[in-house]
């Protein structure tokens, strides 16, 4: 019995370390925006929240769990039931103003797209 025990308190931290790394995310810039893709497979749009403040992107996603009783034996369950996750971003999004980006979600990937301020001489004094 012992085991068993052991596998489900091993498996318990599995999901909580997998609730604080996840969700995978790709990060690059094309021409005018910053671009953001995250997978979010299992959530529903209407569950996850994003917010920009001070460069940070905040991803925040939350779904039941499925409720569902298992006959049998269970093995892993890794699928987290809250994402809450924060990225500092490699661009300034803010200079004074509300910044406005839009988000698409297909096929359990969210792609946000940031635009990034215009090039900007600096003066050499």
């Amino acid at each position: 019995m012992t085991c068993s025990w052991l596998f489900r308190e091993l498996g318990n931290f599995s999901r909580e370390f997998y609730e604080l790394t996840m969700p995978a995310i790709d990060m690059f810039e094309d021409e005018k925006d910053l671009v953001v893709k995250i997978d979010l497979a299992g959530f529903a749009k209407k569950d996850i929240n994003l917010s920009i403040k001070e460069d940070i992107l905040h991803i925040r996603a939350k779904r039941e769990p499925d409720g569902r009783t298992h006959t049998g034996s269970v093995y892993y369950k890794h699928r987290p039931y809250q994402i809450d996750k924060r990225i500092i971003l490699p661009i300034s999004t803010h200079d004074g103003e509300k910044v406005v980006g839009a988000a698409t979600y297909v096929d359990g990937v969210v792609t946000v797209r940031i635009p990034t301020a215009e090039t900007n001489t600096i003066p050499i004094l």
